[in-house]
């Protein structure tokens, strides 16, 4: 991933131990951990306990990174770290259930079928959800998919196949609910659900 190159810039700054070019940096990413973190966790409590001990971790040890332009993903692991280890501790071995409030922000301003299918993601069982989150909302191929929860690229693809087919489900069942208050949601809903049809593995 190729970041500006003042962002660059404030992760070295970062690395002399610059705390303001580190808060800078991570205000760009903070969102993004948020959104992930939910994925594992779910309560929003628990998800900033997360992140506020990976941005301490990231902060300390953010002399080993070698690459500024690999901030982000390092970031990325660091977090899913955390999130495995505060799994662990709190013995939650089921699947994480989310509310309608622990929706991902930006559903909120949404138009209906975006919201409809961020719900819909929401809902499907954590191994698919972090798959879907990983590869469709924040861009990455299967191959670095794959490296971030640990499995073979094929089982990262065969999740995602069946995420899709789940979500496919859901939003039929959804189109069955609203046709009636909308006729077009169908088409609405189809075309949103394209949106994750590409499965690039570079």
């Amino acid at each position: 991933m190729i970041i500006k190159r003042d962002v660059q810039q404030d992760i070295q700054l970062a690395q002399d131990g610059n705390v303001e070019a580190f808060a800078r940096v991570i205000q760009m990413y903070e969102r993004t951990l948020y959104g992930l973190a939910r994925t594992y966790i779910g309560r929003d409590e628990d998800c900033a306990d997360v992140v506020q001990d990976t941005m301490m971790k990231a902060f300390r040890a953010i002399r080993t990174l070698r690459e500024p332009a690999y901030f982000k993903t390092w970031m990325i692991q660091i977090l899913i770290n955390e999130c495995r280890q505060w799994l662990r501790k709190k013995k939650r071995s089921r699947t994480v259930e989310l509310s309608s409030l622990q929706i991902e922000e930006i559903a909120i301003q949404a138009p209906y079928e975006a919201i409809e299918l961020t719900e819909a993601v929401w809902k499907l069982e954590q191994e698919l959800r972090i798959v879907v989150w990983l590869h469709y909302y924040e861009d990455l191929p299967i191959k670095k998919v794959a490296m971030r929860v640990g499995v073979p690229e094929g089982t990262v693809k065969s999740r995602l196949h069946r995420a899709r087919v789940l979500l496919a489900e859901e939003l039929e069942s959804s189109q069955e609910r609203n046709v009636d208050d909308d006729p077009t949601i169908v088409r609405k809903l189809s075309l949103n659900l394209d949106d994750f049809a590409p499965l690039s593995a570079a």
